[in-house]
């Protein structure tokens, strides 16, 4: 299967779809994540927007990157207390981080066999799990 082109006008549509409001801002924000593919922190997805349109402030960038998480557009990944990273791909996967280059690369769910679950408390069911292996160079 081809991986979808993403233009403008095809993500103000997946956000329409998402229940989002697809507003200049919002579909920039969008564009530069999923255009990319790739796992952007909050930082790096404001510094390609206002590359083009400077007008977009932290607070509307952090706050449109919560509403996509909120919606299930993307998967926030925290590497560790400072580092955040939104994934727009939001299949079950997995993730190895190089604490060295700040890269984060994405293992498929197959790779990885967990053999389960400790009893959760009453009253819950598991959302997710996320698993992210942490490297350095020897």
């Amino acid at each position: 299967m081809d991986p979808v082109q993403y233009t403008r006008d095809n993500l103000a549509d997946k956000l329409r779809q998402h229940g989002v409001n697809p507003t200049h801002q919002r579909i920039e924000i969008a564009y530069a994540l999923f255009s990319r593919q790739s796992h952007l922190s909050a930082d790096q997805v404001m510094a390609i927007v206002n590359e083009k349109h400077s007008e977009t402030s932290k607070a509307t960038v952090y706050n449109t990157l919560n509403l996509f998480r909120q919606k299930k557009l993307v998967r926030e990944v925290i590497v560790d207390p400072t580092k955040v990273f939104y994934d727009p791909n939001t299949e079950p996967h997995y993730h190895i981080y190089n604490v060295e280059s700040g890269e984060l690369t994405d293992i498929d769910a197959s790779a990885v066999q967990i053999s389960g679950l400790p009893e959760l408390p009453g009253g819950v069911v598991a959302e997710g799990m996320d698993v992210v292996i942490r490297v350095r160079p020897e």
